[in-house]
């Protein structure tokens, strides 16, 4: 893994662990997804597997210590495992199109995403006992306010950011 990898998901990673607790301090965490924010953000700027990995850790870490998201209902492994395949599918597509549109990945990204979601929360709730139609209905509607959310602040932070960071001559070399 690069440093600059690194600092990319330990600076992103934080912010996705205080983010839910500011949104949840006004009641707003469960509409806007307050941890998705930084971590789709996170894809623009580090490589697809140091991205996933940090995705799919950060919900679990939060839900292990702050007790959000819960683990029963499994919400946390279930958020997990759709941020891991949301943020490494946006830093596969930016390390393979370097130039495209931030919207254009990021808007199919969501949709699959939420497929994604969707298809777990029917599935854990087979298993567990609750009526899976009605979950992944609620799962699904109550997704959109985060969606659109980050839609509308994902796309120019991570514009903004790869025009202010540029890349240093020989930066991602370690030197001693």
């Amino acid at each position: 893994m690069k440093s600059r990898d690194l600092a990319y998901c330990g600076l992103f990673g934080a912010a996705a662990l205080l983010l839910p607790f500011l949104f949840h301090l006004v009641h707003l965490g469960h509409v806007f997804m307050p941890m998705y924010l930084p971590l789709a953000a996170l894809g623009f700027f580090a490589r697809p597997a140091p991205a996933a990995v940090t995705a799919l850790i950060t919900p679990l870490l939060s839900g292990a210590v702050l007790g959000m998201p819960p683990f029963f209902p499994p919400i946390a492994p279930t958020m997990a495992i759709e941020l891991a395949a949301m943020v490494g599918l946006i830093a596969l597509v930016k390390q393979r199109w370097p130039r495209a549109n931030e919207w254009a990945v990021l808007i199919p990204v969501l949709l699959v995403g939420r497929v994604i979601y969707v298809a777990l929360v029917y599935g854990t709730s087979m298993f567990i006992k609750l009526p899976p139609a009605f979950m992944a209905g609620i799962s699904l509607i109550s997704g959109w306010p985060g969606l659109i959310l980050m839609a509308v602040v994902v796309p120019p932070v991570a514009r903004v950011g790869r025009s202010i960071i540029r890349p240093v001559a020989g930066a991602e070399r370690n030197t001693p």
